[in-house]
Order: structure tokens, then sequence, then C-alpha cells
């Protein structure tokens, strides 16, 4: 339908919105791309397309907005193809290099050809490799240090396994890109034995491991001074080695795994023990009362021997130190003690008299020292004691006990000490005879020095009835502190020097007199070689710590051993009980053996010397009793090595 124009209008048409449609076709019709039909003015009249109001069911504008979104999707495509090709160029430019960001004991390798990260590791970590190791047990000052040497531990860089261990370039793109802004840390890898290492963290245990300290009370002069308990620690020896293994390459010391080793003294305990024992015990002097005379302790020599120990239970018990106790005692009472004798003979010529033995007397402290603590607590005020005198009492009587001590003070307790030989028992030997005896001749001067030695160290030797002697028990070690020299020897064929030459002459001559005397022979050993001087198979050596000479008095009463020494001789008379007539029969001299040649011409003490030959022989002890007159033989075969001839390059 056609609307005419309003009044002033221009004319032109206008389609209404929902309007006719042929009217619609005219004017697209008019609006077409072909030429204007004839007659048809453009000026005359305009056709207006007006855009229709969507409706709530009319479909959304297909027009410019899509060709953006086209445009967007484009470009984003382009980005993402990018980073592809970015990613991908990545991928195949790094695939053998190290991941990035990651570290090694500090060394910075990551994104690096994995030979070149070898390289560089091996020459930053080299000198960390031979450094020595710097082991920390524990924190604070009672931390224990010692240093380890990583080759004699067996310790060494595995380069390769490291850089392995860091693995391969991650696949994953968000991963490789946050490697860009992100370290790893890898542990270095380590070559070595836990067993080997274990070894020597043990070794280093001395440095390392702290006992702990129970709390206590010493004394500075007489000033008691509360030590507090200290915890301790030792390395725990399962997991340390492995703790080496992964750290030992770290700048910082290594920190071992430790056990702690608690303490039971407390501090309370301590206080308790410094306000309650220590400080009232040096308050004052205490005493011990001796025979005839006292002790005088003053406060500091009481601080050397009042000592507390750990009771279990957080406190401390005191004690007192009885070798520290006895020394200040000693110091007034040693002469009231009296060291025990024993009987022995005087000779005048051959005739011997008994000497009486002495019972010797002596405070035994363990005893004495029993009360004093409990004294150190009393008043420091107290009177000192009187002193005690023991009213005389016969000889072997127990003498009468003090009285109780009073006051800071305690009571000596004596103990009397026989002799080993008693008067008696050397009495009972009666006229005491020589029951054997013997002699040997010919000592260079410094070998008769070592004789003369020993020989005064055994004179006057009694072995009781039922007792065993031994030359090496009897003297102990023959060395310079006891008075012995050096002498000749022979060391494996050529003259040399050495402690206590010549002690085996006088085993020798002990040996005979024994023999002679009828005693039971326990132990002897022959000279390997003959020496021309010496019974042939009746002689003796001795040897500190392997040969002995030992014999056995196997009698009812005791024996006395007498030497004699002169500068060329050394007897040996044994005194006591005729019981043997005894005499030796030497058998003939079999088997002989020629003594050889030995050149020692390369050492440069040789001397040349006369070989001797070697040979047995049988030497049988005879012992008639002389009471009953019965016979006893007791034959004893040696044998001896041939001792070749030396010589020195033929000289």
């Amino acid at each position: 339908m056609t609307t005419p124009p309003a009044p002033g209008s221009s004319g032109d048409t206008r389609v209404e919105p929902g309007g006719d449609d042929e009217a619609t076709r005219a004017m697209s019709a008019d609006s077409g791309d072909g030429p204007p039909r004839s007659g048809y003015d453009p000026d005359a009249e305009a056709t207006v397309q007006i855009a229709p109001v969507a409706g709530p069911d009319d479909p959304p504008s297909t027009g410019g907005g899509g060709r953006s979104r086209r445009t967007v999707l484009i470009a984003g495509a382009a980005v993402v193809g990018l980073l592809v090709v970015l990613y991908v160029g990545d991928l195949l430019i790094s695939a053998t290099n190290v991941p990035r960001g990651v570290t090694v004991a500090g060394v910075e390798i990551g994104g690096m050809n994995r030979l070149a990260a070898q390289e560089k590791l091996t020459t930053e970590l080299g000198p960390r490799v031979a450094r020595p190791i710097t082991l920390v047990a524990g924190t604070g000052p009672g931390a224990g240090t010692a240093t380890l040497d990583p080759r004699s531990a067996g310790l060494d860089l595995d380069v390769a396994a490291t850089i392995e261990e860091a693995g391969e370039q991650p696949l994953n793109p968000v991963t490789r890109l946050s490697s860009l802004f992100s370290d790893r840390e890898i542990a270095p890898i380590s070559k070595g034995n836990p067993v080997a290492v274990g070894q020597a963290i043990d070794a280093a245990r001395p440095q390392l491991d702290r006992p702990s300290v129970e709390g206590t009370v010493r004394f500075e002069g007489d000033r008691p001074v509360p030590v507090p308990s200290v915890p301790g620690h030792v390395v725990d020896s399962r997991t340390a080695p492995d703790v080496v293994l992964a750290h030992w390459l770290d700048p910082a010391p290594v920190g071992l795994p430790v056990t702690e080793q608690p303490v039971s003294v407390t501090q309370e305990g301590v206080d308790t023990a410094l306000r309650e024992v220590a400080t009232p015990a040096v308050a004052g002097p205490a005493y011990v009362v001796g025979d005839a005379k006292n002790a005088t302790l003053s406060p500091t020599e009481i601080g050397t021997f009042l000592k507390f120990d750990p009771d279990g239970s957080g406190g401390l018990t005191p004690r007192i130190d009885v070798p520290a106790a006895e020394r200040a005692v000693d110091r007034d009472l040693a002469d009231t003690e009296a060291e025990p004798k024993d009987a022995t003979f005087a000779f005048e010529g051959a005739a011997a008299t008994v000497v009486p033995a002495v019972t010797g007397r002596t405070i035994d402290y363990p005893k004495t020292v029993e009360g004093l603590v409990e004294a150190l607590a009393r008043p420091a005020d107290a009177s000192p004691p009187t002193t005690f005198t023991p009213p005389p009492v016969p000889p072997g009587a127990t003498p009468a006990p003090p009285p109780p001590a009073s006051g800071r003070a305690v009571n000596a307790v004596y103990t009397t000490t026989p002799p080993k030989v008693t008067t008696e028992a050397l009495q009972a030997l009666g006229p005491a005879t020589v029951i054997g005896e013997f002699q040997t001749n010919g000592f260079a001067a410094d070998s008769g020095q070592n004789i003369k030695r020993v020989a005064e160290i055994v004179n006057g030797a009694t072995v009781k009835p039922g007792e065993t002697f031994s030359l090496n028990g009897f003297t102990g070690p023959r060395d310079a502190g006891k008075g012995f020299v050096e002498a000749g020897i022979i060391d494996d064929g050529v003259p040399g020097r050495g402690i206590g030459g010549g002690i085996s002459q006088f085993a020798t001559t002990l040996y005979n007199a024994s023999y002679f005397a009828g005693l039971e022979q326990i132990e002897h050993k022959e000279h390997s070689y003959y020496i021309s001087r010496y019974p042939a198979g009746r002689e003796a050596t001795v040897f500190e710590g392997a040969i002995d000479l030992k014999f056995r008095n196997d009698g009812d009463t005791p024996v006395l051993i007498r030497t004699q020494w002169t500068p060329s001789s050394i007897k040996v008379q044994l005194y006591g009980q005729k019981r043997y007539d005894v005499t030796s029969q030497t058998g003939p001299r079999t088997n002989p053996v020629p003594p050889g040649t030995r050149d020692l011409s390369d050492n440069p003490r040789c001397k040349p010397s006369k070989g001797v030959g070697g040979f047995t022989i049988t030497d049988t002890r005879v012992l008639t009793d002389v009471r009953t007159g019965e016979t006893t033989s007791e034959p004893r075969t040696v044998r001896y090595n041939p001792e070749p001839e030396i010589t020195c390059n033929n000289r």
C-alpha cells in the first residue's frame, strides 16, 4: 500500500516495514546494476532501505564481525605455529645437553653440552676431590672435628654418573619454559666403598667422639668448685659413611650423625654436694690418730683426696681416694710403720748364724679412711685429738686399740705383716751347711759387671720348702735402670753388644750349684753351641721373657743362696739341710758334626774365628740319700750344633 506524501515533503516514496511486497520489488528493480529504464529520473525519487528492528527470534548479523574473528584466529594460529617451530628447534638443538638450570655442588652446568659439562666439573671440582674433608660431630662447644684424606678413604668423583643423574631435556614445554627461570641442584655422585670410608671415620673417632662428663665437685686448693654435667656424643658408625659419600664434595664441613650420650648427675645434685659435703669438708683441718703421733690434714690436702661419684639418681656420693689420702697421711705417720724383714744368715767364713726376722707393722689405709667422710662433716671448730701412745705389749701380741676418735678425726688402723722367711724356719735348719756349690772363671770386664750385679740381687735369696726359684722372675727385667751394662754378645755369628751380656755364665754357675745340692730341676736350656769353659751337658743360658732357669726346693727346710764374686770368678753356694750326696757322670761325645765354614765378608763387624764341631753327650746326675743310702740316676742327653768357622772374605 502506497501512502501519499505528507504536505511539505519532497515527494519521496517510503516503504514501511512490513509494507507491500510489490513496492519493495519495484524499489529493488530500480536500484539494480543494470541501466535505468527510459524516462526514469534518478534524482526525481530515491528509494531508501530501512534496516528492520531485530526481534527476539531474529538470527544475529553475520556481517563485518565475522571477519574480525577470523583475523584473530589466523593470528593465533600463526603464533602457535611459531612457538611449535621454536620448541621443535630448541628440542633438536639441545637434545644432547644437560637440562637447563642444573648445578652440581655449586657448579652451574645447565644447558651445557655433556662433554663440556664433564670437563667443567672435572676442572672446578678437581681441587675439592684432593682437599682434606672436614668432619664435624655434634654442635656447640662440645663438637668434635677431624680431617679425612679422601684418597686414603678411597673417595673420588664419578663425573659421568653425576651428569647422568641430571637426566634428559624435558619434553613438557611448560617444564622447559620454567627451567629458564629456576635452578635444580644435583648432588655429586661419588666413587667409594662404604666399608673403607667407615674405617677411615673410625680412625678419626678419638677426635670426633665426646664422652659425656658427669657433674662433680672439684677443688682448687681449699676452694670447692661445682662442675656441671656435659652430655656427650659418639658418631653413628652405621650411617656416617653414607653421609660422607653424599656430602664430602660440599663446600661446607660434613656434619656426621651422632648418638647422644646422656648424663645422670643433675645440677641440683651438684649444688647439693657442694653445699652439704664439699664446703663443710674443707672448712678446717682433719686428723688421723697414729701411734704416739697424729697426722694433720689441711683443707688443701683434704681437697686432694675427697672425690664424688654419681649415685645413679641424679646426685653425688662422696668417697675417699685411698692412695691420695695415704700420701697425705704418710708425711706424718710413715715412721710409725715398719717393713717386715726376712730371717737370714750371717756368715763368718763357712759358718752361718741366723739373723732373726722382723715382723712388719703397716697402716691399713682402706680401713683407716672408712670413717673419714663422716668425720669431715663435723664442725670445723672441734678440738684436735690428743696423741695416743699404745701401752707396751709382749712380742707377737696384738697392741691395744686406741679410744674412739672424736671430732674431725679417725684412728689409724695398723696391721702386722709377717716376714716371708721366719726366724723359726731358718733355725729349723740346725747348723746350716753348704749343700751345693759351683764356681766358673774368666769373663771380660763388662760381662763381669753384669755378673756382679745379678749376683748382688740373688745373694741372700731364700727358697722356702715347696717353692720354685726362677732366675728371671727373681731379678725382673735386667736393664740399665737396675745397673746392668752393655757387654759382648755373639749376634748371628759376629761380635755385638747387648744389655746384660754375661748373665748366662751366672745362670750356669747357679744351675750347677742347685744340681749338686740335689734340688729338683724344673727348667733350664743349654747353649746351642758348646762353650769350652762350661762342663759339657751341664750348663745353662737364659733370655728374658723366653728362656729361664728354674729349680724347686723339694725338701722340708729352707735353702739359702749365697754368691761370691771376684773380678775373675763367680761362686754360688746353697746352704741348707743336706739330703743327698751328688755326683756327675759324663758320657763320651758321640755323633760328631764338623763345623763347616761361613763367610761373613758382607758384614762390617765380621771377625774371623775358629769353628767348633757339634756333638751329642749324656750327663747323668746320681743322687744318694744320706739317710737311707738309696741311689737315684737322672740322665740328660744334650745335642750341640756345630759352630761354623767364620771367615771374612777368606781372611
